[in-house]
């Protein structure tokens, strides 16, 4: 074990639409109404899939005219859906980085909000070496094809990496490639995987 590979959206950063609309919206209802059945996770996906927004938006549009104005918000006002960082996983990057350890990520991410939302946060992401994002790609996880591409970039071979992501078919994913991968809960749970694996001190 010498790298760690990060997931982004919950693992380093909390994410959900509704923290964006929940500006936007004043009615409790309303808000959840428009969440779960608008601007819902599997639209969203489309885009960390690699299509372009205008494209989603017009036809998400079509269906919902009454809601024109809170679709187009997406994309502009995107780094709003970041509630901001997991506690205590930016320190634990910092840690790693100051102890030497190779730090890469593989994030399912629009290629359109990826470089507003990286630039916003330039002083964590400096200290990784490379990121795959789905949407540049267009390839999302769990694909096998995202794993294979992005150990190829990293230099790295399946057994060199401990992978952390919160979603399970991903963790899944990763170690059917023979990746040593780590479903994501809490700093405390993820530290106490890389002190098992070598990469901390205990």
């Amino acid at each position: 074990m010498r790298a760690v590979i990060f997931d982004i959206g919950n693992v380093l950063f909390t994410w959900h639409p509704r923290f964006l609309y929940e500006r936007l919206i004043g009615d409790d209802r309303a808000l959840d109404a428009f969440v779960r059945d608008v601007v819902t996770l599997e639209w969203h996906f489309q885009h960390d899939a690699g299509r372009d927004f205008a494209d989603t938006s017009a036809e998400l549009t079509e269906r919902f005219p009454e809601h024109a104005g809170l679709i187009a918000a997406w994309a502009p006002r995107f780094n709003e859906s970041i509630g901001g960082p997991v506690p205590g996983m930016h320190e634990l990057v910092a840690e790693l980085d100051a102890a030497g350890v190779p730090l890469f990520a593989i994030t399912n991410f629009s290629h359109e909000f990826w470089p507003p939302f990286r630039a916003e946060w330039s002083e964590l992401f400096d200290r990784f070496r490379d990121v795959v994002v789905s949407g540049d790609e267009k390839l999302v996880k769990p694909d096998p094809a995202i794993y294979h591409l992005a150990l190829a970039r990293f230099g790295l071979e399946p057994h060199e990496a401990v992978f952390i992501d919160d979603n399970a078919a991903n963790v899944s994913g990763a170690r059917a490639l023979g990746i040593r991968s780590v479903l994501f809960t809490r700093e405390a749970d993820a530290r106490r995987e890389l002190v098992a694996a070598g990469l901390l001190p205990d």
